[in-house]
């Protein structure tokens, strides 16, 4: 029996968030992973239609419609066979908790993330945070939860999974800072007169990454950035100081740590959000992907980095 079909080394996510820009491509992750993952829980919150296709394709043991509102009409005679249907904030507590689920894709945007994430730290899970709120939030509460119980964060945003990976490369006493990239969104060319004209249409045509409209827009404002600043800060345990932020342009150097004795050690990829979900969920594994892939000598030739 392969490891791929063997039971015990399946490992069960549960997707939280699963109709957004992150879970859809946790489920593409899933799919794609000869059977390694597995979904076991799915949750939207008014995208019923889009979470009951989601289910029939992966057979979860759970669905959550963390809208109470939206869930009075659901229509239960359409969920597959051996699905269940749970309501509201206490089904995404329940699944987070739930002793089948070995990690949690913490995918809901802002705010209504911290409950269903506080719920899987308490319950001793393996978070794959892509709720950068949960920590602006509530950091050093957070934190100290998953420490208390041996709860391990693994960070999904590319910028913060580029840094995990290369702090990887020192012990932690020899990091002397991290830089962040942005890419400076959509606007990032623009004169200050270009920017009174601006729409929201084009605050939403992110030149890079393809994303959820929350954090593409928060992108072309650059609050995205000053939200990961505070992220980077609780992850990684970094003084303010020590976290920096300079312009790249294409997106490819997700970010960089520079230790004591000047060495820099950066992670490069596509702008392909699969491939840190795919890290998270498959850590502290490598396997291969369907994460499109870089010629490093044609194109990181002609990187573009500004003010390190």
């Amino acid at each position: 029996m392969t490891a791929a079909t063997n039971p015990a080394s399946v490992r069960n996510i549960a997707v939280l968030g699963s109709t957004g820009s992150i879970g859809t491509n946790a489920l593409e992750v899933i799919a794609a992973s000869e059977g390694r993952l597995r979904a076991v829980a799915l949750s939207a919150h008014r995208r019923l239609d889009q979470l009951i296709a989601q289910a029939h394709q992966f057979r979860p043991r759970w669905i959550v419609a963390s809208d109470d509102e939206a869930a009075r009409d659901f229509p239960l005679s359409k969920l597959p066979e051996g699905t269940e249907l749970l309501v509201g904030q206490q089904g995404l507590d329940q699944v987070a908790a739930a002793t089948e689920v070995d990690v949690v894709l913490a995918g809901i945007v802002g705010s209504a993330g911290l409950r269903s994430t506080w719920a899987a730290l308490g319950a001793k899970k393996t978070v794959a945070l892509a709720n950068k709120e949960t920590l602006v939030m509530g950091g050093s509460l957070v934190t100290e939860l998953a420490t208390e119980h041996g709860a391990l964060i693994l960070p999904v945003d590319s910028e913060h999974s580029a840094i995990f990976q290369a702090l990887q490369a020192g012990r932690a006493e020899e990091v002397s800072r991290v830089v962040l990239t942005a890419s400076g969104g959509p606007f990032r060319d623009y004169s200050p007169e270009q920017l009174k004209q601006v729409t929201v249409d084009d605050a939403l045509a992110h030149p890079n990454w393809d994303m959820g409209p929350k954090i593409t827009i928060d992108s072309a404002t650059m609050m995205n950035k000053a939200l990961e600043i505070i992220e980077a800060h609780w992850l990684f345990g970094l003084a303010s100081d020590q976290i920096h932020v300079v312009l790249h342009k294409q997106s490819m150097v997700h970010s960089l740590v520079e230790f004591v004795d000047g060495s820099i050690v950066a992670q490069l990829g596509p702008p392909d959000m699969r491939l840190p979900i795919q890290y998270a969920l498959e850590y502290p594994n490598r396997q291969p992907g369907i994460a499109e892939r870089l010629q490093p000598i044609a194109q990181v030739a002609d990187v573009d980095v500004d003010h390190v």
